[in-house]
């Protein structure tokens, strides 16, 4: 009977997204996480 705003907004994503949207982000999302900490561990590396 009563949705939380969280439910709500969850719901009206899913309305709006499209999986194949969903899917390109999820994709970015992970190539800039690899890119981001790949280059954080090599900085590391190169100053031992």
């Amino acid at each position: 009977m009563f949705d939380s705003l969280a439910d709500r907004i969850r719901e009206d994503e899913h309305k709006e997204v499209k999986s194949t949207e969903r899917i390109l982000r999820w994709v970015a999302i992970t190539v800039v996480s690899f890119v981001l900490f790949g280059g954080l561990y090599y900085g590391v590396r190169m100053m031992e």
